[in-house]
């Protein structure tokens, strides 16, 4: 039953329970009531960014669910799952021995460790006790109120409140109201129907416009609705606060409606002021989003307050999206929206959104972009249509949306525009393994950004030139343009590129044999990672000391730092780098000698590069996988599993692609095969 007061109950235990439970609590609004209650896999996703705010978490569930209870498996967390949907919403979240959970929902089912609790209205004396505490003037009428109120602590907070504040009647005239609006509908709806009826014409429009908010919302978020100055969207807040058709958390500082009062609200909503609402909705949110991501660009501590703004009101910018696409077809404003809402927090949805959900953004906004002729707006939407295809593991399709993005920054007149989407190019072909290929485009990139002045962007080209030339086992080469990238990120005090460029010249150094140098500059990298909180880049420069001690012949050691980069990799979510470090446990103990050792590992990083669609991971640890397999004898398998790695090659047209055909009909020559 709805209005019962189970999250007030669920609310007064918890903190009750806090105490005990010293290393966190945390509330997790599930929707059960709603017409698209959260998924386990999104409920998971938001306890674990509490802790680990910056991490790109996997897209299975499984894999989250593993991380998620990785995370709670040492902890005392008590975690509260208020309005849940069902068993199968709930049983994914249940939480390790060490921790408590909460539940409250309006259906009933069973889980194992669950004691069910089931609420029934509050007691006469109860109802009436909780009555004459919010108005006492309802004196000896409040047996009758509170039987009229059926005893429903919603309905009986609503009528206390409208006697509470409403001087001027009487509390006989408001029990008559009430038992003529029992009369015609059912308690809840009269309730709240009484109390609509009793506001002023303007708080009734007021109250009705929040029923656009999906959840909760901040007192900007309210004035930004109501188009109205703060000043009086804060006394109109407090006033449906005291009337009780407003909750608001102190603790948080934020206000919400109860599903039912939602509900309510929106069947009072009229059609233009509904419009009106959702548009001001919609455009408020879309600067959330763009404050979020400028925030997130500052670094630091600022990152994380982006990404906790964005945690906190996504909700809403999903509802301002979702509107802003809904009406595409029948409103200029709308159409704006649209094409804005994915640049507007480009950085932070690329963290937060799987590539698959930013390419529907992004194909909407293109829609809207081209209906606009905004040649500039389509330019960046095919651009970031390549980036998404990209991280999918899908470098020729991001190759034809950069394409078509360069043609319209040369239509455009725009040279900055040119060198990215040539440098975005030069990345897919490397991605590609042609390498020949992708060094003409960053030439190309360099030249542009040489010739506008672009420092920063000169020096990301130089540095990509040089992961080219690394690539193509020209170190020595390499090293001159890391050098000169190296020299370009001091110049302009930018600390994470001059520790990237500094990684990627000790693995030059590692490549022409001196893994001394090497060490020195993940060193270097390393201090600069923990200097300024990036712990991804900290895993990176592990990892990369891990390959200069192999290098070093000292494979044990390599093990202790691939360790380390794979425990970060764990602690951020980065399923990719735990795919990587484990590969490379797996070439530490093939060096090792250890072939079962080394065939775990492989087994485990094949596992992930498939799970996450990363198919030129998948290539590589199918061959070293192999490898293993033909050093045991076991040829069929070693040849069955390295067709993988050709089958990817030669897809995507890979230069090594015919010689590892020649290996593996070689192979399978040994076993009499054509």
């Amino acid at each position: 039953m709805g209005g019962i007061g189970k999250t007030a109950l669920a609310y007064a235990m918890a903190e009750k329970l806090a105490g005990c439970y010293p290393d966190g609590q945390v509330l997790v609004e599930l929707r059960g009531t709603s017409p698209e209650p959260m998924t386990a896999g999104e409920a998971m996703a938001n306890v674990v960014r509490i802790y680990y705010p910056v991490a790109k978490l996997p897209d299975s569930e499984a894999e989250l669910a593993r991380i998620y209870h990785s995370l709670l498996h040492d902890l005392r967390v008590l975690l509260l799952l208020d309005n849940a949907a069902s068993r199968e919403q709930v049983e994914p979240l249940l939480p390790p021995l060490s921790c408590a959970v909460i539940v409250t929902s309006r259906n009933r089912f069973s889980l194992p460790g669950l004691k069910p609790t089931d609420l029934d209205v509050l007691p006469l004396e109860d109802a009436k006790k909780l009555l004459l505490e919010i108005a006492d003037r309802i004196g000896g009428q409040a047996d009758e109120l509170a039987r009229l109120c059926g005893c429903l602590p919603i309905a009986l907070r609503n009528a206390a409140s409208v006697l509470a504040e409403r001087k001027d009647l009487g509390v006989a005239e408001y029990l008559e109201r009430l038992q003529e609006a029992r009369n015609r509908v059912e308690l809840v709806e009269a309730s709240f129907g009484l109390s609509y009826d009793l506001l002023s014409p303007e708080l009734r429009r007021l109250w009705s416009m929040l029923s656009v908010f999906p959840a909760g919302f901040d007192r900007v978020g309210a004035t930004a609705v109501w188009a109205m100055d703060q000043d009086s969207a804060a006394g109109s807040l407090s006033d449906l606060v005291k009337w009780s058709l407003v909750e608001f958390d102190p603790a948080i500082e934020r206000y919400r409606l109860h599903d039912l009062a939602r509900d309510y609200a929106a069947s009072r909503l009229q059609a233009d002021e509904k419009a009106e609402a959702e548009e001001q909705h919609a455009e408020h949110y879309i600067n959330m989003l763009s404050s979020s991501k400028e925030l997130y660009k500052q670094g630091g501590e600022n990152l994380l307050a982006g990404l906790a703004l964005f945690d906190r009101e996504w909700s809403n910018i999903q509802a301002g999206q979702s509107w802003a696409e809904r009406n595409l077809q029948d409103k200029t404003a709308a159409v704006s929206l649209c094409s804005s809402y994915p640049e507007a927090g480009i950085y932070v949805l690329d963290l937060r959104l799987h590539p698959k959900e930013r390419i529907c953004w992004l194909q909407t906004a293109l829609a809207a972009a081209k209906g606009e002729k905004d040649r500039r707006r389509e330019r960046n939407h095919l651009g970031n249509l390549g980036n998404a295809c990209k991280d999918l593991g899908e470098p020729r399709k991001a190759i034809e949306y950069y394409e078509q993005a360069l043609a319209i920054s040369k239509e455009i007149g725009d040279r900055g525009g040119e060198g990215n989407h040539l440098g975005n190019l030069g990345n897919a072909y490397k991605n590609l393994g042609e390498l020949r290929k992708a060094i003409e485009y960053y030439e190309q990139a360099l030249a542009i950004s040489n010739k506008i002045g672009d420092r920063r962007t000169e020096g990301n080209h130089l540095g990509n030139l040089g992961t080219a030339y690394a690539a193509l086992g020209e170190p020595r080469k390499a090293i001159e343009y890391y050098e000169q990238a190296l020299a370009i990120s001091k110049e302009i005090g930018d600390r994470r590129t001059e520790g990237n460029h500094l990684g990627n010249l000790g693995n030059a150094y590692a490549n022409i044999g001196g893994p001394g140098k090497a060490i020195e500059h993940h060193h270097q990298a390393l201090s600069i990672s923990k200097e300024i909180g990036d712990r991804r880049g900290e895993g990176n420069h592990l990892g990369n000391l891990g390959n200069a001690y192999v290098v070093l012949g000292e494979p044990r050691k390599a093990i202790e730092y691939y360790e380390q980069a794979l425990a970060i990799a764990r602690e951020i979510g980065d399923r990719g780098n735990e795919g990587h470090w484990i590969g490379n446990l797996g070439a530490a103990y093939a060096v090792l000698g250890e072939p079962r050792k080394a065939i775990e590992y492989y087994e485990q990083a094949l596992a992930i590069a498939r799970e996450i669609g990363d198919r030129r991971n998948e290539g590589i640890n199918s061959w070293n996988l192999g490898l293993e397999y033909e050093k045991a004898g076991d040829i069929e398998q070693a040849s069955d599993i390295m067709q993988l790695c050709v089958d990817f090659e030669r897809e995507i047209g890979h230069p090594n692609a015919e010689s590892d055909v020649r290996y593996l009909e070689n192979l399978r020559a040994r076993l009499g095969e054509k």
